[in-house]
């Protein structure tokens, strides 16, 4: 028996250990990784079957002193200042790195199972609790945890209006998204789509994308209207979605078909398919757009593209089991799950540069607002 941990979330496949159930490691064999669709559930899903009762790690003494994270851990930030957020799903805990420094400088619980984030040009951090119910929302710059918002389905992707007024997530078990009102956690409407929808992203046209994993589709949500607009074909399982910075071009991670499906927002068809590593979990971009990075769960990689030939240019090494990944600046920090830390990119060399040990879990990351990073969406 090998010592792999699968986690809960929705990437893995439907089945007995399906979304419902307690999410969390357990000990798998090396025959997990050639798993069906239908045997795959546990990967990512936000409860630790290993129930730890004495998780919620202390807050160190500096949070104490002044800290309190979410995403976003801690202190009141300078305004130039950059940090990567880091939510680990075992742990129940968020992470705050600083880009320069590349350590963490605080950490808060936020109760068990944290999956997905998302973040707010307000400076707020939200995270989905599949296994709990519940929406968690953290204040980026005091790092005080503002509200939980109870949730009566499995809350698995989500994204957040600029404005912070609302909150957008996707029910895994049912096959819809929902508005929630971050004001009082009222539903506000819902809208179907397909089946598993796993990772959303949110553009400034007002469309939400909806990686629909067991319907192998994209969903294109009008979120003025909640009404759904569209629908693209892509590989098989899609997990993660990135978009361009210029959002004319949105990335999706498949990861049962090893690819990344590339779509014209403009006209929501298809424009390539491009061979990546085993099983693809997490998209980022870099910030000018001419890269496009793919983490790929079983091969411990990250695939990087060209965004304007399309073609696999570099293959990168990190650590073990990686799924989300974000951009700030010139590097990329990409959580690995297996080996408890964050690698840190150079993105100019096109290597690992540094390994931060975080909580145990790590799967989402979210950067400041401030800082014009691109991220995948994280996650998980």
């Amino acid at each position: 028996m090998g010592d792999a941990r699968l986690s809960l979330s929705p990437h893995a496949g439907r089945g007995p250990n399906a979304p419902c159930r307690a999410f969390g490691k357990r000990r798998r064999s090396r025959n997990d990784d050639e798993r069906t669709s239908a045997d795959e559930p546990l990967r990512h899903r936000p409860l630790t079957l290993v129930c730890r009762q004495g998780v919620h790690r202390a807050v160190s003494q500096v949070w104490l002193a002044a800290f309190s994270i979410a995403c976003t851990c801690g202190i009141p930030l300078p305004s130039s200042a950059a940090s990567v957020f880091v939510a680990s799903q075992d742990a129940g805990q968020l992470a705050r790195i600083e880009t320069g420094a590349n350590t963490v400088t605080a950490t808060i619980d936020v109760q068990a199972g944290p999956a997905a984030l998302a973040t707010d040009a307000q400076g707020r951090i939200y995270l989905s609790h599949p296994d709990h119910h519940a929406v968690t929302i953290v204040d980026a710059g005091t790092g005080r945890v503002l509200k939980r918002l109870p949730y009566a389905g499995q809350a698995f992707g989500i994204a957040a209006d600029p404005d912070g007024r609302f909150v957008y997530v996707g029910d895994w078990k049912a096959g819809h998204v929902v508005r929630l009102s971050t004001e009082t956690g009222a539903v506000e409407a819902t809208v179907a789509v397909g089946k598993d929808p796993a990772n959303l992203v949110l553009d400034r046209a007002g469309r939400l994308w909806v990686a629909d994993r067991e319907s192998h589709q994209v969903s294109v949500v009008d979120v003025a209207r909640m009404e759904r607009i569209g629908t693209i074909p892509v590989g098989e399982a899609p997990f993660a979605l990135g978009l361009s910075p210029s959002q004319d071009r949105l990335y999706v991670a498949n990861a049962r078909s090893n690819d990344l499906s590339v779509v014209d927002t403009a006209t929501l068809k298809p424009l390539a398919t491009v061979p990546v590593g085993a099983m693809p979990y997490g998209v980022a971009t870099s910030a000018d757009g001419s890269r496009v990075l793919v983490t790929n769960q079983h091969a411990g990689t990250v695939s990087v593209v060209d965004a304007a030939s399309l073609k696999l240019t570099d293959i990168l090494k990190v650590g073990r089991y990686p799924e989300g990944i974000v951009v700030s600046g010139p590097r990329a920090y990409v959580a690995n799950w297996f080996s408890e830390d964050v690698s840190v990119i150079d993105l100019a060399t096109l290597s690992e540069t540094a390994r931060i040990h975080v909580g145990e879990g790590p799967r989402a990351l979210g950067v400041t607002q401030a800082d014009r990073s691109r991220q995948s969406e994280a996650v998980p």
